[in-house]
């Protein structure tokens, strides 16, 4: 809030800009004359060994080994010290191992409408579902994760999951989904976000079912 203060007030003015923001003049005085807090101070004398230890290392380092280099060096810091102070310098890691992307959108192919039009809120079971695909990285490598949820009750309601991100992936979980509610579906619609791209958006299970079947 101090900070808007400070740039908005040469063109509106303190009091204006403070009474616009429900605030009193008075709160922003007291913010600008009062003294840095202990924390603040210690923000402040922290920076400077995150800033050397993360470019003596090349600038590979991430918050688990700069914490873990700072407190060798007898800087104690707590490892979400570490992490929030990174934040706000800008500063990251090198991650090993390339970026997994589970979608490439064809630009050239139109997208199915949204017919729910981004409404999640429903009054009964099976009447939306949600799907997406996403992956988790294991000591074997990627396992690529698709999954259902009952928008009523965001209960999941089908899963499935493989080491590979073609379409049987996506049929099994909409397969165990109908399967486990074993009941009439009709009007149904089941969503998705870009990700779950091997899912049609907003059409109903049995038409998605016959889709994804033929």
């Amino acid at each position: 809030m101090t900070a808007f203060v400070e740039e908005q007030k040469e063109r509106f003015g303190v009091e204006p800009i403070c009474t616009a923001l429900q605030v009193a003049p008075s709160t922003y005085y007291a913010c600008k004359t009062r003294p840095p807090s202990a924390r603040r101070r210690r923000d402040e004398a922290l920076k400077p060994e995150i800033l050397r230890v993360h470019k003596d290392n090349f600038g590979v380092y991430g918050a688990r080994k700069l914490w873990r280099q700072l407190n060798r060096e007898g800087v104690p810091v707590a490892r979400c010290t570490v992490e929030r102070l990174m934040k706000e310098l800008q500063l990251a890691g090198v991650r090993r191992g390339k970026r997994r992307r589970t979608t490439i959108p064809d630009e050239t192919v139109p997208r199915p409408a949204d017919l729910v039009e981004r409404k999640f809120r429903v009054t009964n079971p099976n009447e939306l579902w949600v799907a997406d695909i996403t992956y988790v990285r294991t000591w074997s490598g990627l396992a690529y994760a698709a999954f259902v949820i009952d928008a009523y009750s965001r209960m999941f309601v089908g899963w499935s999951i493989a080491t590979h991100l073609r379409a049987e992936l996506a049929l099994e979980a909409l397969e165990m989904a109908i399967w486990y509610r074993d009941e009439r579906l009709d009007g149904l619609s089941v969503v998705q976000p870009q990700a779950a791209a091997l899912i049609d958006r907003g059409r109903p299970a049995d038409r998605v079912r016959g889709r994804l079947l033929s």
